[in-house]
């Protein structure tokens, strides 16, 4: 049996009928299944087949709706560790004492695409986490950007409406580059800063393990005395952050369109846990104004400059879900999933996500009770006067379903020591459809974002624009593009400008139709111009990286040092392929095979080559070698080599680019050599 509660519960579900004899659904056994029943040969089909009409019933039916977003996902079964008690900020139980562990499941997703679109299209990605604590589930429905596109959820539909394929023809599928979506970015300023996240590097992960993830929101935390805290949600991979480049990207859709979906189940697979920390930023309440702008907006990030990230624990993953459908696809997330001690700010967007969320699972899952699930389920005792409903799987035997009863002394009886309880305050205002007035600042923020960015960020951010801004139609929407970024940094416009031959114009930052927000309002507070959000220089490990080693012929020898160093990789943790003219063993080389061919395989799929021998590669093979060798060199990426006759020249010399010696290892952990 496991510690973890979550997967003995889910054991419990499992089934294997590998070994058993074959049942209709009713339990009836069955002779025949390949043919169905008929009035002779060549005859016609009798309804009196009732096996028959069950498996095409069911089969008509096994799938269900896919979700409106987040549709592409994949996921998987980890812990959370506490490392630093919360008990200062928060009564929930799974953050009060050091070395707790509470079973997770995380599903991962890209946001715009059908449930059958590649991987690695330019996209936000979601990161839900569920946690199954000793007070019921506590859900964090998270994203790979600290700020959304939009600020009220009544805005929700419109954003996704523009985000989807266009109308009329359902193109381009997972990918924001048409009109609908930079028309609507382009007359809702407030998704500027979101949209500079989107077109950066972090828009397109190297993998989810190398991902970060964020809460977006700004909840709040109580303590024991009452006492509330505003607090912001960061988890950050222990492998660094890290992206591919925007050919690659594009390459690796054909390739391997499964592509991240591969690397995490294949890193869990090895044992190679993934693992991110879990840390927040804490505001006292009398610092709820502290900055030039409103802590409840989600489009504006908290700079960790003026308030610093505080360890909470780690997160690990450390199975792969038994069945898909059954649990990734499945699972229910909800920001409305709270536990005792936490609680939601007045966020006008996750005050709309409450509803949406649990609302869409109702339709999508068949009835209320998709919390009966097994995935879905809390490792906790459900007590309660809920009843009946689509697939209810409990009989219960208490004839007395309401509360204030005399009957059965009002049981379920409420729990008035550690039931949940919102925070009671007093608030004063008119009711109104406005907006505060800090949220109308829609330009420093990513001001400060593209200032923070390297010199390569940059040039990749401006590149990204010009890309999807050449597969709009309309030249109007081009302009207010260019406009609103000529508000962000001139540099923008101007280099994006003059891709199209588009000069910016009326692009006075502040006013807005309620009049000059930066001289009539005065936002006062704290600020800075650039924060710690550069992904570039992030940390690097050798761990997981996979490197394709590149061959001729199955009888290849290699000598000592190349037999060495090819340990070395792998005593360091990295994954190697051999690839080759053939598939099949290596004869000098023990329990070595060549995986794939030239062919086959491609540079996109690896994080470096090591091109050891390729004097005898088959004659057709050899302008796959020699592209596989240029993406790499153009991806930036490290290039180990045995002999220099095997490397073209042009390529000999450049940073990355190295005899095979005892640095081989630091040479490919470098990941990309950005000064080629």
């Amino acid at each position: 049996m496991s510690k973890d509660k979550k997967i003995n519960q889910l054991n419990k579900y499992v089934i294997n009928n590998s070994s058993q004899k074959m049942s209709s659904e009713e339990g009836v056994p069955i002779r025949e299944d390949n043919f169905t029943l008929r009035a002779s040969d060549r005859g016609p089909n009798l309804m009196q087949d009732f096996h028959f009409l069950e498996k095409l019933r069911h089969f008509d039916r096994e799938r269900i709706p896919e979700r409106v977003v987040h549709a592409r996902g994949t996921g998987a079964h980890g812990y959370f560790k506490l490392e630093n008690s919360m008990k200062k900020y928060t009564t929930a139980n799974f953050l009060q004492k050091e070395g707790t562990e509470t079973p997770l499941f995380i599903r991962f997703s890209t946001v715009q695409g059908f449930r059958g679109s590649p991987d690695t299209v330019r996209d936000a990605r979601g990161m839900a986490i569920k946690f199954y604590t000793d007070e019921g589930n506590y859900d964090i429905p998270g994203i790979s950007f600290p700020v959304f596109f939009i600020q009220d959820a009544i805005k929700f539909p419109d954003f996704i409406h523009a985000l989807k394929p266009e109308p009329d023809t359902e193109v381009p599928q997972g990918q924001t580059a048409h009109d609908s979506f930079w028309d609507f970015i382009s007359t809702n300023e407030e998704a500027t800063h979101a949209v500079m996240w989107a077109m950066s590097d972090r828009g397109i992960p190297r993998s989810y393990r190398m991902m970060e993830g964020f809460g977006v929101h700004t909840f709040k935390w109580i303590n024991k005395n009452g006492e509330s805290f505003f607090i912001k949600y960061h988890f950050t991979p222990k492998l660094g952050i890290h992206s591919l480049v925007w050919d690659e990207a594009q390459k690796i859709i054909g390739k391997d369109p499964d592509f991240h979906r591969k690397d995490l189940y294949d890193a869990i697979n090895n044992k190679d846990y993934p693992e991110w920390e879990m840390a927040v930023q804490i505001l006292e309440e009398k610092d709820e104004f502290i900055f030039d702008f409103d802590i409840l907006d989600p489009t504006k990030l908290w700079p960790e400059e003026i308030v610093p990230k505080t360890k909470v624990g780690t997160i690990v993953l450390n199975k792969n879900v038994d069945n898909f459908f059954a649990e990734t696809e499945q699972v229910a997330f909800s920001p409305a999933n709270l536990v005792p001690g936490i609680n939601f700010s007045n966020d006008p967007l996750l005050q709309g996500r409450i509803f949406s969320y649990a609302d869409a699972h109702v339709y999508r899952l068949g009835g209320p009770n998709f919390n009966n699930i097994p995935i879905n389920m809390p490792v906790t005792e459900v007590s309660n006067n809920q009843r009946d409903g689509f697939f209810t799987n409990t009989i219960n035997t208490n004839n007395v379903n309401y509360t204030n009863n005399k009957r059965n002394d009002n049981k379920p009886l409420l729990d008035k020591e550690r039931g949940y309880s919102f925070e009671e305050y007093e608030y004063n205002g008119h009711i109104n459809r406005g907006r505060p007035q800090r949220f109308l600042d829609y330009y420093t923020q990513p001001k400060m974002f593209f200032n923070s960015l390297t010199e390569t960020e940059k040039v990749h951010l401006i590149e990204a624009i010009q890309f999807e801004l050449s597969k709009v139609k309309s030249n109007d929407v081009r302009q207010r593009v260019i406009n609103n970024f000529h508000k962000v940094d001139e540099r923008i416009s101007k280099e994006v400008g003059n891709y199209f031959n588009i000069k910016p114009k009326n692009s006075e930052i502040f006013n807005t139709d309620i009049g000059n927000v930066k001289e009539d309002y005065k936002y006062e507070g704290k600020s800075v111009d650039k924060s710690n959000l550069s992904i570039l220089n992030s940390s690097k490990y050798p761990n997981t990286l996979k490197i394709a080693i590149l061959i001729d012929n199955l009888d290849i020898k290699l000598n000592k040092d190349t037999i060495k160093y090819i340990n070395g990789l792998k005593e360091n943790g990295m994954y190697v392929d051999f690839i080759g003219n053939e598939i099949g063993k290596i004869t000098n080389l023990k329990n070595e095979k060549v995986m794939g061919t030239y062919h086959s395989e491609d540079s996109v799929l690896y994080d470096g080559l090591y091109v050891i021998s390729t004097e005898n590669i088959k004659k057709e093979y050899m302008p796959l070698l020699q592209n596989f060798i240029k993406d790499a060199f153009d991806h930036k990426k490290p290039i180990v080599y045995y002999d220099e006759k095997n490397i073209n020249e042009k390529y000999l010399d450049k940073p990355g680019v190295e005899k095979e010696s005892d640095k081989i290892v630091e040479t490919f952990t470098h990941m990309r050599y950005w000064e080629r």
